[in-house]
């Protein structure tokens, strides 16, 4: 249920290797229907000995349509989004070290304030190749929504799952990751017909190397959704570029 769940996994890749923590600076442009304005994303993780903490905020900016605004009429910046997770993992030394409880937030910012908060409670496992440059990460969570605007879905419940592939296809730099969405949400769009939502948005970057010394890549996302945002399903491409802190 995020613009990005985001890319824990490439985070912890990157941390478990560098022995540090991670974060970054994604702005992009999308090209969906309609849509046509500019989202900027931080994101950051830290791993540490009691499990791990990854968050993100994303902030929208103007659309020439209303439809796709947060905040109908508003002025460049429309809204925000963000989640907060914490890995809670005490076991790191034993054979189940990758499976850990997971707690998150997430939050809309508009201009009445915060709205669709939602709490969610489960567990995460890690796995990963043996020099990590494949990772996948799944979840499963319960799922409360602390919004009086939103009806408790009938099987409250969120899936969700995050990978990185590294140097794909013997391409050193490039890389393809992204996340995938599953959850209930009674009566968010008025109908018993949307019970359900889902989104994805893969993601493929290329690092430009020695260029900026390794922190800036350009790339291209699509998101793909049904009953995200709006009913129904969307496709929606974006171009963008990221800078690693």
């Amino acid at each position: 249920m995020s613009k990005k769940l985001f890319f824990a996994v490439a985070f912890a890749t990157f941390a478990l290797a560098q022995g540090a923590q991670a974060q970054n600076l994604q702005v992009f442009y999308d090209f969906g229907e309609g849509r046509n304005y500019v989202t900027t994303t931080f994101e950051m993780f830290k791993p540490d000995k009691f499990g791990d903490t990854f968050w993100f905020i994303d902030h929208y900016y103007n659309s020439s349509d209303d439809t796709y605004k947060l905040i109908p009429n508003s002025g460049p910046a429309n809204g925000s989004y963000f989640e907060i997770e914490r890995g809670i993992n005490f076991w790191q030394d034993t054979d189940l070290k990758d499976l850990s409880a997971h707690v998150e937030y997430d939050g809309l910012i508009t201009g009445g304030g915060f709205n669709m908060g939602t709490w969610c409670f489960g567990a995460k496992y890690f796995l990963h190749s043996s020099d990590f440059s494949k990772t996948l990460t799944v979840y499963a969570m319960y799922e409360q929504f602390n919004s009086n605007k939103i009806s408790q879905a009938d099987v409250p419940v969120k899936f969700s799952a995050v990978w990185g592939l590294n140097d794909i296809f013997g391409v050193k730099g490039l890389v393809f990751k992204g996340f995938a969405d599953f959850w209930g949400n009674k009566n968010f769009f008025g109908g018993e017909e949307t019970n359900w939502s889902f989104l994805t948005e893969p993601q493929i970057w290329y690092n430009l190397g020695e260029i900026v010394d390794n922190h800036l890549d350009v790339g291209a996302e699509i998101e793909i959704s049904s009953n995200f945002i709006a009913k129904g399903f969307k496709v929606n491409p974006c171009a963008g570029i990221r800078w690693t802190f």
